[in-house]
């Protein structure tokens, strides 16, 4: 349970630049590295955001090429495997996406994995630190 002592140690903790888990639960999966999810900040006080996973590019649903939404399709379906709707999972390294109403995040699974190392260890993905992205059609 998050109580607001947590919270706020949460807060205090990335601010110094710690390492934070943050619980959330699974909403919707949106594509292979984007999801919806609730985190529940106190007993009454729960929000809803799209999290991009960190530090991993998948292919995009409305891909340039059959090839490119194919892998994005497969990605997605991945993810969905990984951390199905319901399920409890953590978020940790959170900061500001650039599209508001969406954060970034390392995203660890039920038992602990990385869910953005799964994607890009099964080749779903790829390592990605910002800047421009390569395409993924030949």
């Amino acid at each position: 349970m998050v109580t607001k002592i947590a919270v706020t140690f949460c807060v205090i903790s990335m601010l110094a630049g710690v390492a934070c888990a943050t619980p959330a639960t699974v909403g919707y999966i949106i594509d292979g590295d984007t999801f919806s999810a609730t985190v529940k900040l106190d007993d009454d006080i729960r929000i809803s955001v799209r999290v991009r996973i960190r530090n991993v590019d998948t292919p995009e649903i409305h891909g340039q090429c059959a090839h490119e939404i194919e892998m994005a399709n497969a990605a997605r379906q991945r993810l969905g495997e990984l951390i199905p709707v319901g399920t409890d999972i953590e978020l940790t390294n959170i900061t500001d996406d650039k599209y508001l109403g969406r954060i970034d995040a390392n995203v660890l699974d039920a038992t602990g994995n990385d869910v953005g190392k799964i994607l890009i260890n099964e080749k779903l993905g790829r390592a990605y630190n910002g800047g421009h992205r390569a395409g993924w059609c030949d």
